[in-house]
């Protein structure tokens, strides 16, 4: 694999997804008149079809979006809440200790479609049947499906083929896994999708049609479809058959929601994520906290570089789990408050620490999760093990997920960037929903998501399964502004990898100089010393993956810190997606990542 690409550049408008058919959509929405929302839209709808088992229409998506001339992005909520039925007594009851991973149980409100559809009826130009042609043509005559998406088939086959029979009768063939790159067919989501085409086709007025539209996904066909599927018992990972609570009174409840962003500045830009309701912020803090070292200090080609930016992840991921939810307030002026972050990379030492250190902002005393009440004191420190893919690294580490035979997923996702011509620019990431996280809806040719296993079931904390609430999502796209201009929105899939590898990318960008493209294919790493998002919610104290481009000096070295370094292949870190446009002239640039090799940036 090459060390660079040539960045492409233009002024017409720039898309970059995890996916190519995505990509080409996105691009030829631009090219026939439509803006970024349009070309978003349709890039969106894309990857529900031909990435099944990184996203789909059951689950969710957080979008920042810039316009021209506004002062600060718009976030827009599509990450659905907990369910009215989804109480810590209801899961207690049934035996569970922690929310399981995949199953109707695992189901938030699905919120993707919802928040795609507001965003085209608010900032789109063209009508809903325009955007999904791609989406219907794909599903209806097919495409070709992905080894990682065959991979994933595979780990989940006997389930499928014992308990989640209408899954078995969409992805296996008598019983038999598809090949990679055979072409899936999906008639029953392109029937969905021509549905709510037809229901805004009808409709001369295109916000109205998109409106009668968002009434059949909310209240009509569509929830009636989940409401009726959700009554029946399917096996749980490491539990009983049970239905879910989800209801059509969940989804009529339900409204994608325009938020303010939680920004901080470092160096000389501006950088917004969404609110703490997910992990977002988490990169606001790490900046924060290197905002106070020199560029020298965060060479991070260097031992001392990756050493000093991985520990203050670790102490910004420990404060996530601390402090980050929708279940209560969260403190996220004080986490950011520069005399805080300082004495935060105090506590940074020449040695890599091996408990979790959550800090406490404005005096407040900090709660964990009792999962996790001996990774404080630095007890049940795993021995350092070389791990196989399916545990937790390979697939899963590039943007893929690692799945094992119950459908947990450990990693997930799609990402999408667009700018246009006239300064619009998104950052979004689709993901939830995905083959292995819950039976096909028959009727409909999805199933419902997993992110309520990001929840506890023990009260008081600010990520507790709370009905009405959102789970803390992963989700973490990214829009960056200089002097109050938008010049660069990215992000990548990956789980509780994203604000970790965008840190990388953001550090060789922005600090140590390299051009976007560059930047996205710079040597990365991931830190798994912190509590996993995803069921069963482990955490590898001192573990640090590392490519091994890095070189055995630097490897070396880090070792010699104590960490408890896991050699990677040279490109197997991260799947970045990236947009750039400089506002004095107009020109527009876009990346993506050469890793996993599916991920394309297209433009002219």
């Amino acid at each position: 694999m090459p060390a660079t690409r040539p960045q492409l550049a233009g002024h017409f408008g720039m898309v970059a997804s995890t996916h190519w058919l995505a990509s080409a959509a996105g691009m030829a929405e631009l090219e026939q008149g439509g803006n970024a929302f349009d070309a978003a839209v349709a890039i969106a709808f894309t990857l529900h079809v031909v990435e099944p088992h990184l996203n789909g229409p059951g689950g969710e998506v957080p979008i920042l979006f810039a316009r021209p001339g506004d002062p600060a992005p718009t976030v827009l909520c599509g990450q659905g809440p907990a369910p009215a039925g989804a109480t810590i007594a209801h899961y207690r009851g049934l035996g569970f200790d922690l929310v399981p991973g995949a199953g109707p149980l695992a189901a938030a409100v699905p919120g993707s479609v919802e928040a795609w559809l507001t965003l085209l009826r608010d900032h789109g130009t063209r009508r809903l049947s325009d955007v999904l042609t791609y989406a219907i043509s794909y599903a209806e005559l097919g495409h070709p499906l992905l080894p990682g998406a065959v991979a994933t088939i595979g780990r989940v086959r006997d389930l499928f083929a014992q308990d989640w029979t209408t899954s078995a009768e969409l992805y296996l063939r008598g019983g038999a896994l598809p090949e990679p790159g055979e072409l899936h067919r999906n008639p029953a989501l392109a029937a969905t999708y021509r549905r709510l085409a037809e229901a805004a086709s009808a409709h001369a007025d295109r916000e109205a049609g998109i409106e009668a539209a968002r009434h059949a996904w909310r209240e009509g066909f569509v929830a009636e479809a989940v409401d009726a599927f959700a009554r029946l018992p399917f096996r749980h990972p490491g539990n009983d058959r049970h239905p879910g609570v989800i209801t059509g009174a969940d989804m009529a409840s339900f409204s994608a929601t325009y938020e303010q962003p939680a920004s901080h500045p470092f160096r000389d830009v501006v950088v917004h994520k969404t609110g703490p309701w997910g992990q977002g912020p988490v990169l606001l803090q790490q900046l924060a906290t290197l905002d106070h070292c020199d560029d020298a200090e965060l060479d991070i080609s260097t031992v001392d570089g990756v050493h000093r930016v991985v520990e203050v992840a670790k102490l910004a991921f420990a404060d996530r789990e601390a402090w980050f939810g929708d279940a209560a307030p969260v403190p996220l002026d004080a986490l950011l408050d520069r005399e805080y972050t300082s004495a935060r990379l105090a506590l940074v030492t020449e040695a890599a620490s091996l408990v979790l250190r959550p800090g406490s902002p404005d005096g407040l005393a900090p709660r964990l999760p009792s999962h996790y009440a001996a990774l404080t004191s630095g007890a049940a420190v795993p021995a350092q093990t070389g791990r196989s893919d399916d545990g937790g690294h390979g697939l899963g580490a590039l943007g893929e997920p690692t799945v094992d035979h119950s459908g947990v997923t450990r990693g997930d996702t799609c990402h999408l960037d667009v700018v246009d011509r006239w300064g619009n620019m998104i950052s979004a990431t689709p993901s939830g929903g995905w083959l292995q996280s819950s039976p096909v809806i028959p009727a409909l040719g999805f199933p419902l998501g997993s992110r309520l296993q990001m929840t506890w079931l023990e009260e008081g904390l600010p990520s507790s399964l709370t009905p009405g609430r959102r789970p803390r999502t992963t989700l973490s796209p990214t829009l960056i502004y200089r002097d109050g201009e938008p010049v660069i929105a990215c992000g990548t899939p990956g789980g509780d990898q994203q604000d970790q590898w965008q840190l990388v990318m953001l550090l060789s960008h922005l600090v140590r100089k390299l051009p976007l493209q560059e930047a996205i294919e710079a040597p990365s790493w991931t830190s798994t010393a912190f509590p996993s998002s995803f069921h069963p919610r482990e955490a590898h104290p001192g573990e640090l993956m590392l490519e091994a481009r890095f070189g055995e000096p630097v490897i070396d070295g880090l070792r010699q810190r104590g960490h408890r370094v896991v050699v990677a292949d040279e490109w197997s870190l991260g799947r970045l997606c990236a947009v750039s446009r400089e506002p004095s002239t107009g020109l527009l640039r876009a990346g993506a990542d050469p890793r996993g090799r599916q991920a394309y940036a297209a433009g002219r």
